[in-house]
């Protein structure tokens, strides 16, 4: 019997990264906009996550994690995600967005004085990957902005590389969008931060606020936007609107390789089944020679 293995192309990756954005959990899990359960959202998500095969080495979240920052809603949010991660042994990172209140963010989320009321940022380690949290939020407003200080936090953090490299974390992407509304509150000043990360160990940037998957870069820098698992933005509207729509919420799955980064959108809806193939089957395949038959004729 031919005795061929898998060898996957570009390797393994070092580690998996479960991206979360905008899950604007209410106050009382009152709908959102009357119109969305986001608790419900999330739970689906993450019950997709648990039966697939991935194994995430952290978990972060792009802010906006509570619509209002009420106290019950980060305590909702805790119990939802806190034994998952507790189940794959991985850290979360808490990323605020404008939505959030930093000082009830930092008492339910981080456990530590609501009466801290500076920037929320962090930095955390998984196996040599740094993982670093922006609060890119102003306080009363819904644009973005990070200040001084903060970039001299950041330039400070990034004079040593990590051995995997930097993913930074924030909600505002510094990246434009077509949306007018979008445009209003969106990230200002964002050549400010291309400054800081020019040329150091930061392989990619993880954003969320946009309500709808996109990609773009700053200083060469890959920046992912992930999608809400609320609700996302229709892109495809008249010149000048906005309409927010009850589908296409997901994640993002972001896979690290020793030479480059994967970012996957993955959506919450579970669709219908067009073929399936099994573990058995890529067996067999491999007995054959390897090569794929035609799944779409077979």
């Amino acid at each position: 019997m031919n005795t061929l293995t898998l060898e996957a192309q570009y390797g393994n990756p070092t580690h998996t990264v479960l991206h979360l954005s905008d899950t604007h959990l209410v106050e009382h899990r009152r709908p959102l906009y009357g119109a969305i359960d986001s608790d419900a959202q999330l739970a689906a998500l993450l019950d997709r996550l648990r039966n697939s095969s991935i194994r995430p080495d952290a978990i972060v979240l792009t802010g906006d994690l509570a619509d209002h920052g009420a106290p019950d809603a980060y305590e909702r949010l805790r119990a939802a995600l806190d034994p998952v991660a507790a189940e794959y042994g991985c850290p979360i990172v808490w990323v605020m967005g404008n939505h959030d209140n930093r000082g009830v963010f930092r008492e339910k989320l981080l456990d530590e004085a609501s009466t801290d009321t500076t920037p929320i940022d962090s930095v955390t380690t998984v196996n040599g990957l740094r993982l670093i949290a922006l609060d890119s939020t102003v306080p009363g407003h819904h644009h973005g902005e990070i200040d001084p200080e903060q970039l001299e936090w950041l330039t400070h953090e990034l004079a040593v590389p990590a051995p995997h490299g930097t993913l930074i974390a924030l909600h505002h992407p510094p990246v434009p969008t077509p949306l007018p509304l979008l445009q209003l509150v969106e990230l200002r000043r964002g050549e400010r931060l291309a400054a800081v990360i020019a040329g150091t160990d930061v392989r990619g940037i993880l954003a969320g606020h946009f309500h709808y998957s996109t990609t773009s870069l700053l200083a060469g820098v890959p920046v992912s936007v992930a999608a809400a698992t609320c609700y996302t933005q229709d892109l495809l509207v008249a010149a000048g609107y906005t309409r927010a729509q009850q589908g296409g919420a997901g994640a993002n799955l972001v896979h690290v390789y020793a030479d480059r980064v994967v970012h996957s959108s993955v959506p919450l809806e579970l669709f219908d089944t067009v073929y399936e193939v099994t573990p058995a089957n890529i067996a067999a395949l491999l007995g054959q020679g390897g090569d794929a038959p035609d799944l779409m004729n077979s």
